[in-house]
Order: C-alpha cells, then structure tokens, then sequence
C-alpha cells in the first residue's frame, strides 16, 4: 500500500501552523521564589518569521510583561530542528532557558533517525503543551467521497507533502492505511510550495495547516474537506472531522514548551500557570484567531501522556512503512 509511505527521504520542513492552542490547566501555585531574576532564554529551533516563531515571541511578550524580566527569543535552526533542542537539553535545568519544540522533534525524530543527540521524550521536561495542528485535507466534496475516489484510482490521486517524514507526510500515510487505500506521494521542500502546486491542480490533495489554505479556501481554489483532531476544530464547527468518515482517524501536530531534563516540579508549575494565564488573554486570543489557532488546556501530565502516546502511534506508522531519513 501506500506509495505515500515510502517515498525517499526529503529534509523535513518547517512544521506549518494552523493550530489549537493547549497550555496548562495547573491551578497557580505560590509564585516560585525569585523568579525569574534575569533574563530567560526561549529557543525556536527554527528560523525567524515562521510558525513557531510567531508563537514563541506572542508567548515571549506576554511573560516578559507579567513577570517583569526579559523573555528573550533565540532562533536556532538546523537539523530539523535537533540543534536547538540540544542546547536546551545541555542547560542548566534552572527555567532560564526553555525550548519551544515541534512535535516532530520530540516524537518523530527519534523513529526517523538511527541517532540522535537526545532522547525525544527523557530528556526534556514538558512545561505545557503550546499547540496543536489540525491540519485540513483538500479537494473532492466530503471525505467518504475522497476515499471512493482513491479506492477506484489506486495510486493516481497525487498528495503532495511538506516532505518524506514531515507531520503531513505522516498524516497522509495514516489516512491510507486506515482507508485502505494508495496515493501518489509527492514530496515538497516545505509546505508552501505545496499548497501552490495543489492550487494550481498539479496535485490534488494537501493535508497542511490552515494557515497556509485559508485564503485559497476563501476564495474558492481548495475545499476544505475536513479536520484531522478526533472531533471538529472549535474554529471549522461545520467542517466535519475526518474521524466522521474514517473511524480511528486522528493526527495532531502539537508545539510546547519544555526545559532541560530535572525541572524543580514547583518551577515546572509556576511556568505552566503563566503561560496558560498569558494564552487565554484576550488579546493573545485574537492574535491566535489570526493565525488559526484555538485556545485549549493541558497540564504537564496530560502533555507528558500526549508525547507518549504520540511517540507510540507514529514509531509504529514509520516501522511499518519503512519510512526513512537519508
């Protein structure tokens, strides 16, 4: 099955953002005692101006005005991500310096990647998820129609992909096996050179962030089929999910913040209530409304439960795919 699981490898993109927000739910402890007292460090292991970006410097503002010292964005791309994770990982677990991360680093990675300069999960402390996908699915009328489609054109349908082992890759690979059905894999070195081929009809469909659809969806060039969270996106209430039509189906790509490994637990919380205090103001509402992103809770329990089972359900796709970094 499934050209669409073993493409080549191609580099990883960006992860793109169209998103639901999950912060903390933990009540407020006591405010942990003196901190911060200088500056705190948030590394993006990505490059200025994306996704990540945007959601590491609105979080950023927030702190530094609530919390009255300097919380510094520090853009470190590479490596899909993994040179500035390491960094985070080598700090001092002290809450100076936190890592916006991408789930792709933290539970993809590690199955795509014979090594590795940290362990996706145990070497990280998860503060609070930030973040999570649903990525939308596109041409056809409804999802069951798209699965007739595919079934009776066997590995004809195109789907183009931010590339071989990025989160729509992933997705569209889960929707195959699931469907039973095979499509034609075409990978991109991102998403947005993605999204213009499938507007252009060289590819006729895209599983990717909102973000990057809306207008084309807007205006009438791509049909937004249907959500990949469990059930429908707060901000689509009449796009159906993709669960609807095909049980079982679920993908969510999430970001969250996270420390070095060792994390006091009392620090760990205190951060965890700001951020989700700082995520649901209003205007930070909006600003997320913008870019597609809806607001929802976790604690670090809950999003330390995501990771693993996140790490189980895509370790196996890829095993069973055989879908390979180069």
């Amino acid at each position: 099955m499934a050209a669409c699981g073993r493409a080549p490898f191609k580099h990883p993109a960006r992860l793109p953002i169209r998103a639901i927000i999950a912060v903390a739910i933990a009540v407020a402890p006591p405010a942990h005692a003196a901190y911060p007292d200088k500056p705190v460090r948030i590394v993006v292991p990505w490059a200025a101006g994306g996704s990540t970006d945007i959601l590491a410097r609105t979080l950023a503002n927030q702190l530094n005005a609530a919390l009255g010292q300097p919380f510094v964005v520090d853009n470190r791309p590479g490596a899909v991500g993994m040179i500035g994770s390491d960094l985070v990982v080598k700090a001092k677990p002290d809450g100076y310096t936190l890592l916006l991360g991408v789930m792709n680093t933290h539970v993809v990675n590690p199955a795509l990647y014979a090594t590795m300069p940290f362990r996706g999960i145990d070497d990280f402390t998860p503060i609070g998820m930030l973040a999570i996908v649903v990525t939308t699915l596109i041409p056809v009328r409804n999802v069951a129609g798209l699965i007739a489609f595919a079934r009776s054109h066997p590995g004809k349908l195109a789907c183009a992909t931010a590339g071989t082992g990025s989160s729509t890759h992933l997705n569209a690979v889960l929707f195959e096996k699931l469907a039973g059905v095979q499509m034609l894999h075409v990978p991109y070195k991102g998403g947005a050179p993605a999204v213009v081929d499938t507007v252009a009809g060289q590819t006729q469909v895209l599983f990717t962030a909102a973000t990057q659809t809306l207008p084309h969806v807007k205006s009438g060039k791509l049909r937004l089929l249907g959500v990949t969270s469990a059930k429908r996106a707060a901000m689509f209430p009449d796009v159906p999910a993709i669960a609807e039509s095909l049980p079982g189906y679920e993908a969510t790509v999430w970001y969250g913040v996270f420390g070095p490994a060792g994390m006091p637990k009392e620090l760990t919380a205190f951060l965890n209530a700001q951020i989700h205090r700082a995520m649901t103001l209003p205007e930070v509402r909006k600003r997320m409304d913008d870019i597609g992103v809806e607001i929802v809770n976790q604690s670090p329990e809950q999003f330390l439960a995501t990771m693993r089972r996140d790490t189980a359900t895509w370790d196996k796709l890829i095993r069973d795919f055989n879908i390979q970094a180069d």
